[in-house]
């Protein structure tokens, strides 16, 4: 597949995931690169009006298969595109920041933390964003590229000055991280933030951290590697592929979001309400089957509750925000 063929498909936001297209980019490392980082700067370049192109996706793929390549020339394009204005980071990044930016940042940095420090210290950035880049300190050291100790050194420079001492996702994050790798040394200094309402923590907050440190740090780090959010980017089309499906998901909630909103009584006429309306990412639904009485197997988890995954965060911050 030739290069302008693979990039055709990856332009236009499409049904299903392009796989073939991104094994041959996989294929054709050295020669797609430099059409990648090209695409990066061209997203950054004209911001505004990709982020109100809603089927523009080169640059998503163009972030996934860089951090698998481990290509560092991507790591200032990553930061700027991060430190885009808040009004264009949701239309462009959506759930990703969350959810996969730790992961693109520790995968492109090279072990230089330079930038990411910047980034987590910078009043100016989003703060779901810096959160992210607490998260992708974590990331590098569950993946063994950075030393533990190093990564609390420098959240205790934060906890201690570094870090605006004003309500924040930032502290939501730097507090959840220092959780993630063992809170043992920090603990006091996470007693203060809360105490200071530098979070959003309920009055047990504090006594759950007092539990995970009961644990002990090897507990604590051994549950930390086997969390899927602290990885390296290594399979792209795999990351991929749930950005796809999260996509259609999206979709066809805002188009039964908007069906289920509309005051005009045409609306209600003209469709068969005994089924949600059709995406053109969904196939027809197939018939179900008849309701039953739920019965629940284990008992419901609060949202203030620890989530059942095993992060050492609560519920309502975890699987259940």
């Amino acid at each position: 597949m030739e290069i302008t063929e693979i990039l055709a498909q990856f332009e236009r936001a499409s049904e299903a995931l392009p796989e073939d297209a991104v094994k041959a980019a996989i294929e054709r490392r050295e020669q797609i690169t430099p059409e990648l980082l090209r695409i990066l700067e061209d997203t950054i370049g004209r911001a505004q009006e990709l982020a109100e192109d809603t089927e523009y996706t080169a640059y998503l793929y163009a972030l996934f298969l860089l951090a698998q390549f481990r290509e560092t020339r991507a790591y200032p394009l990553v930061i700027r595109l991060a430190t885009l204005p808040s009004e264009l980071l949701e239309p462009l990044w959506g759930d990703i920041t969350q959810e996969s930016l730790p992961a693109i940042l520790a995968s492109v940095c090279g072990g230089d933390l330079t930038a990411i420090q910047a980034l987590i210290e910078s009043e100016d950035a989003d703060p779901w964003v810096r959160w992210a880049a607490v998260d992708s300190l974590v990331v590098l050291v569950a993946a063994g590229e950075k030393d533990r100790d190093e990564i609390v050194g420098y959240f205790a420079e934060l906890f201690r000055g570094k870090l605006l001492r004003e309500f924040s996702a930032a502290w939501e994050g730097l507090i959840a991280g220092a959780i993630d790798l063992y809170p043992g040394e920090l603990i006091e200094d996470i007693r203060r933030a809360y105490d200071e309402r530098l979070v959003e923590a309920g009055a047990d907050s504090f006594e759950e951290v007092e539990e995970i440190v009961a644990e002990g740090k090897e507990a604590v780090l051994a549950r930390l590697k086997e969390n899927p959010h602290y990885t390296l980017v290594d399979d792209a089309a795999a990351e991929l592929g749930l950005w796809v499906d999260n996509r259609k998901e999206s979709a066809f909630d805002t188009e039964w979001d908007d069906f289920e909103d509309s005051d005009d009584p045409d609306d209600l006429a003209d469709e068969d309400l005994s089924d949600p309306p059709h995406s053109p990412f969904y196939p027809e639904f197939p018939d179900l089957p008849p309701v039953t009485t739920y019965v629940r197997e284990a008992p419901k988890v609060g949202r203030n509750d620890s989530c059942p995954c095993g992060s050492g965060k609560k519920y309502k911050k975890c699987c259940g925000g």
